[in-house]
């Protein structure tokens, strides 16, 4: 073995000009930001990314902060660390900020996530002030013509804890915290929401405090990028919401099911299928309803992805979405010390939303079609640009993580 070992040839090595174009010899990877939300308009930026990797080279840290142009809001800048000690622990913190109205920040710290153990837990502490959300009504059949702008700011802290039965198996409850505040759009060209649509209840200043229960049944190979198995999680909740202007009480219940098949070696087929309803609480606020629209399905009450449209774009008490997407690996390349898959990602997604319960959630149902392009690092990190096409329009959304 030894001999084989000292028999085999050196590594290539680049060298003069052409190291420029050597992904290995790079200290950071300089990653453009191009972001063409569609409420967001067109944000333009640099992110120089430092990664941290072990002697497998599988990645332990991630410092990616950017330097940004907002079309709306002027220039910015965001700084981000995500660390992953082991595949059982990740933790997380983003900040930054615009010259002109929005602020975030994001820290999250996850244990247990392997199920190995008899707890998992989950904690998070969130602020974000955004001036681009849109709001076009409630209904299946709201129309581009009426949307208008409001700014929201919103603040919560979050603390999951799980009992682990089995490692596919565990029940988990959530207590949440949350102060939203809504108020006058910043967006000039785009009419304020209140001058349409009077001041709907949850415009103003009202908090809920969130106790959810949820069975969860995962079969899943890996947390971050799965490519044979299932998650299944059906939940129960129940919220006080309090405001300036409306109180109510309002119950939630619903299913997240996700499923992933791995065709080939390259190749994987993923669906994505969830149902929201609220049970109770006629006068919640429009924040607490159910919703379509984005690019993200990690939160169980949050709006489903439907990549077509912007964040919440079809609001209402009751929701369902469904996403399939084939994931097919294109290329590989080595880049600061670790090995990135490419993949190209053709997707369809449908939903509704829809204000009786009785209601068929298969009718009526809105479509998207698009192509996403995909980078990751096993095992614990997905970078995606996600270009969908609906009745509005283009819609173009990148992020870290798969948007399920």
């Amino acid at each position: 073995m030894a001999c084989a070992e000292a028999a085999a040839p050196p590594p290539e090595v680049t060298h003069g000009f052409w190291s420029l174009f050597d992904g290995s010899r790079l200290p950071f990877v300089p990653v453009p930001e191009i972001d063409v939300d569609p409420y967001s308009g067109t944000t333009l930026g640099l992110i120089p990314v430092w990664i941290v990797t072990d002697e497998q080279q599988q990645i332990r840290r991630i410092v990616a902060p950017d330097v940004i142009h907002s079309r709306y809001f002027g220039y910015g800048a965001r700084a981000r660390i995500f660390a992953f000690p082991s595949e059982d622990v990740l933790w997380s913190v983003v900040g930054g900020g615009k010259q002109r109205v929005e602020r975030e920040f994001d820290a999250r710290y996850e244990a247990g996530r392997l199920r190995t153990d008899t707890w998992s837990m989950a904690l998070a502490a969130v602020f974000d002030r955004s001036g681009t959300p849109h709001f076009y009504g409630l209904g299946n059949r709201t129309r581009s013509t009426a949307q208008t702008n409001y700014t929201r700011q919103v603040a919560y802290l979050q603390a999951t804890f799980g009992r682990n039965f089995t490692p596919r198996w565990q029940l988990s409850f959530t207590l949440r915290a949350r102060e939203v505040d809504v108020t006058h759009g910043s967006l000039a060209s785009i009419p304020s929401t209140e001058a349409r649509f009077g001041r709907i209840a949850g415009f103003g200043t009202g908090s809920d405090v969130l106790n959810r229960l949820a069975a969860v049944f995962d079969t899943r190979d890996s947390e971050t990028i799965p490519r044979r198995g299932l998650r299944i999680a059906a939940y129960l909740g129940t919220a006080a919401a309090q405001g300036s202007q409306h109180s109510a009480s309002y119950g939630e219940g619903g299913f997240d099911a996700r499923g992933y098949w791995q065709l080939q070696p390259a190749s994987t087929l993923a669906a994505h299928v969830a149902a929201r309803y609220l049970y109770s609480g006629r006068r919640a606020p429009f924040w607490a309803l159910s919703s379509i629209g984005g690019d993200d399905a990690s939160d169980l009450d949050g709006s489903q992805p439907f990549r077509g449209f912007g964040e919440s774009r079809f609001v209402d008490r009751h929701a369902f979405a469904a996403n399939f997407e084939w994931r097919r690996k294109v290329g590989s390349a080595d880049a600061v010390g670790t090995h990135i898959d490419l993949e190209l990602t053709p997707f369809v997604d449908v939903g509704k939303v829809f204000a009786r319960s009785r209601t068929s959630p298969l009718s009526a149902l809105h479509a998207v079609g698009g192509v996403g392009l995909r980078g990751s690092a096993r095992p614990n990190v997905v970078g995606y640009v996600d270009f969908g096409y609906g009745s509005d329009g283009l819609a173009v959304f990148t992020g870290i993580n798969y948007p399920f």
